[in-house]
């Protein structure tokens, strides 16, 4: 099933962007390439119970199934072994993609209470943005009872724009809620 966002971006959103910065060829339109979510887990990793509930959250979140990311080399500082568990995460493309953000744009940023929208400048010079959540309970696909710690995530949002002007223009177009 298509998903309602790529149909928009088809078009709306495409054409709009081909006519607003008069690009001579199709292919020069931006587009979002993917979403990675990214999670630490932090004391988590020595709890075996809390960091699978961490994994399940997640991959609910997501709607496929995440990976688990090990510290490749030891740091006796933070205590830290070489191999340990230190965050999961999951990369969306296609289908999925769209609908995490019809789901992050549409259901889960007005369930923030007193939400002003994103900050516009956490893009990184070629049209990626990034920006954090603070905790897992506005995506309904999370159930409050079911939570023993609130924990986090970050989201990045990558694209195939070359500037950062491009890159929020696009992503303004497809709703997402910056600060004005």
């Amino acid at each position: 099933m298509t998903q309602r966002l790529k149909e928009f971006y088809k078009k709306d959103i495409a054409p709009q962007l081909l006519k607003e910065f008069e690009y001579k060829n199709s292919y020069q339109i931006p587009a979002i390439r993917k979403i990675v979510l990214n999670r630490g887990v932090g004391q988590a990793s020595k709890d075996t119970k809390q960091f699978q509930l961490y994994i399940e959250e997640l991959n609910r979140i997501a709607g496929q199934k995440c990976i688990v990311t090990k510290s490749k080399k030891a740091i006796a500082g933070f205590q830290l072994r070489e191999g340990v568990p230190t965050g999961i995460s999951v990369v969306l493309r296609g289908e999925r993609m769209y609908a995490f953000l019809d789901r992050l744009i549409n259901l889960a940023f007005p369930r923030v209470r007193d939400f002003q929208g994103i900050q516009k400048y956490s893009f990184d010079g070629r049209g990626n943005y990034c920006f954090g959540v603070r905790d897992q309970l506005l995506f309904p696909e999370i159930d409050y009872e079911s939570i023993t710690k609130f924990n986090g995530m970050d989201v990045s949002i990558h694209t195939t724009c070359k500037t950062d002007r491009e890159g929020r223009r696009l992503l303004e177009l497809f709703g997402l809620p910056f600060v004005q």
